[in-house]
């Protein structure tokens, strides 16, 4: 699952990384005592730890919630579908808020326990939803406790929201992107880190695929929340331990409010210059600038500039977030309702999203080998917007298969299946059937995430890197909650049609057809603006402007002073005296 998109403002040295971390009192000695690589792999270590612990406790809340929904809530197949994405959405959001918070409201210290204890109220509110209390009596005639369906539904949306700022919170401040040192990496370094930090989160969420969504089907379908609060009880065990490592100052001279102010800012001077004055400018956000009559530096316009560059990406990033969301809720919905039987074995639903995740797992190395032969030529650049184009087609023919799996699945006859000890009248066609339209996916996924993240990243100057990675988020979040408008709408606009409860009643593969020609002229828009983001190898730091700001101009300077006094001292060739 994709997941997300999480990042912090970058600091923008080693030296500087290390300095701006808060440390409890006590600790900064004990820690300066450690060889520098030693302390920094020390810290590379917890942080992908807590980032999979973390992801570890959401894959597990996701991959059997519809499942849950239906059997326990009484939920409508696309109600428990659109809980499913908006948790996903909202979980994708999070990350911003709380990165905000800490900047502006609460110490990060602070905020990082509280959203540890909101991570632990969730989790472990989870499981009081599933308790079978129904199935505990005190005698033959009373049973021990019963929890009204309206009531359960309340605790589970408050489990929920709860669950969902707690793993914000670690995203935004114990596992940003400035965790893993990447300021001075070039595009091919960068793509390279991408490409395996996906990685390595998709083994962790095949394992609780084929793992959880078993013991949550099969062996303790009340108990199943259990494993998500065990994961996250571990996460925030380990951010307990290393809390004086893991936790980052924001930076000052940028933040998303700023970002938001620049742009209102210059739609606001924009329409009272184009309605009483006609003053030509290069950008419509140079209005912003205070000598064009704006409340804002000419820093913060040219950076808030070069991210806008990036807002056609973001765009078309959208629907492409909503093909993705079919995982979770049309293709999960497909799957429940055919054949799971293999062998004498009921297979768990959520184990089938194990087929997308192969391919990403054999592409990873592959696409490792082909962007280390293209990024070896020093006079041409590569850009992996040809990538983002695959994937985007990529998507688009899987949502186009999963309809006409639709039509093939429902020429086999019914036969009951139990699910969660709920008997129900499914396809006898085998789920494997379904196989092509998760692979493809599962491709679109390896080419697509981690060329946004590089662009998101490297075409913007240093400083806005991490508002960047905000706004990709915010994107891809908005794309979540705009699949589930889009099952909200197909449901009602089609009175359950396009979108129904029992699927051999209804045409789903409508609902997936028009998804897929809605993703095929988003492939062709894209295309389109491609060429924009060819270049990665150009100077962001310069703002777009051609001028780098003074505090910049200084730390370059003394980057290129410490580099060079380092290969003085390590040179074997240069003599005592030519050192000197």
């Amino acid at each position: 699952m994709p997941d997300a998109d999480r990042s912090h403002t970058q600091e923008r040295g080693s030296s500087n990384h290390m300095a701006n971390k808060e440390q409890p009192p006590g600790r900064g000695n004990h820690t300066s005592k450690l060889p520098r690589a030693e302390k920094k792999l020390h810290e590379a270590v917890c942080v992908l730890l807590v980032e999979l612990c973390e992801r570890f406790t959401f894959f597990g809340i996701v991959c059997n919630m519809i499942l849950f929904c239906t059997a326990k809530l009484g939920y409508r197949t696309y109600q428990a579908a659109m809980v499913n994405m908006c948790f996903v959405g909202t979980s994708a959001l999070t990350p911003v808020l709380v990165g905000w918070l800490a900047e502006y409201l609460v110490g990060r210290v602070k905020l990082v326990c509280i959203c540890m204890f909101l991570h632990f109220l969730g989790t472990a509110l989870l499981p009081v939803v599933s308790f079978p209390f129904e199935d505990i009596h005190i005698d033959r005639r009373h049973i021990l406790l019963t929890l009204p369906r309206r009531e359960q539904k309340i605790v589970f949306y408050f489990a929920l929201l709860t669950a969902s700022l707690g793993i914000g919170g670690i995203r935004a401040i114990v596992c940003p992107l400035s965790a893993y040192s990447l300021e001075d990496c070039g595009p091919k370094e960068l793509l390279s880190f991408f490409n395996w930090f996906h990685w390595l989160v998709n083994l962790n969420s095949a394992v609780v695929f084929v793992s959880i969504s078993y013991i949550q089907q099969s062996v303790a379908r009340n108990l199943g929340f259990l494993i998500p609060f065990v994961s996250g009880l571990m996460a925030m065990i380990t951010i307990h331990m290393v809390r004086g490592e893991m936790i980052y100052k924001p930076k000052t001279d940028s933040s998303l409010l700023t970002t938001f102010g620049v742009i209102f800012s210059a739609l606001k001077t924009c329409c009272v210059r184009h309605r009483y004055l006609s003053t030509a400018l290069a950008s419509w956000l140079d209005h912003a600038k205070e000598n064009h009559g704006g409340h804002y530096s000419e820093s913060q316009v040219e950076g808030t500039k070069s991210l806008a560059r990036l807002f056609p990406l973001f765009a078309f990033q959208i629907l492409y977030r909503t093909c993705v969301m079919q995982i979770p809720s049309g293709y999960y919905l497909q799957t429940m309702n055919s054949n799971l039987h293999f062998s004498g074995f009921v297979l768990p639903v959520a184990a089938m999203n194990v087929i997308s995740i192969v391919p990403l797992l054999i592409l990873v190395p592959i696409l490792e080998c082909i962007n280390s032969w293209l990024f070896s030529s020093k006079d041409t650049g590569h850009s992996p917007t040809i990538y983002i184009v695959a994937g985007h087609l990529s998507a688009a023919l899987s949502v186009l298969a999963a309809g006409f799996s639709e039509i093939h699945r429902k020429h086999f006859p019914q036969v009951e299946q139990t699910l969660s000890e709920e008997l129900l009248l499914v396809s006898s066609m085998p789920c494997f059937h379904l196989a092509p339209q998760y692979i493809l996916l599962g491709v679109a996924e390896a080419l697509v995430t981690p060329s946004c993240s590089l662009l998101s990243f490297q075409l913007v100057p240093e400083r806005m890197r991490g508002i960047s990675m905000h706004f990709l988020a915010l994107f891809n979040g908005a794309g979540c909650f705009l699949g589930a408008l889009f099952v909200q709408t197909a449901h009602a606009g089609t009175q359950g049609s396009w979108f129904p409860h029992l699927l051999h009643e209804g045409k789903l593969e409508r609902f997936f057809f028009f998804l897929a020609s809605l993703m095929v002229v988003n492939t062709l828009g894209f295309w389109t603006v491609a060429h924009r983001y060819n270049n990665l190898h150009e100077d962001c730091t310069n703002e777009l402007g051609g001028r780098l700001l003074p505090g910049e101009k200084l730390l370059k300077h003394e980057k290129a002073i410490k580099h060079y006094n380092a290969v003085l001292e390590s040179s074997p060739i240069l003599s005592p005296v030519e050192k000197t």
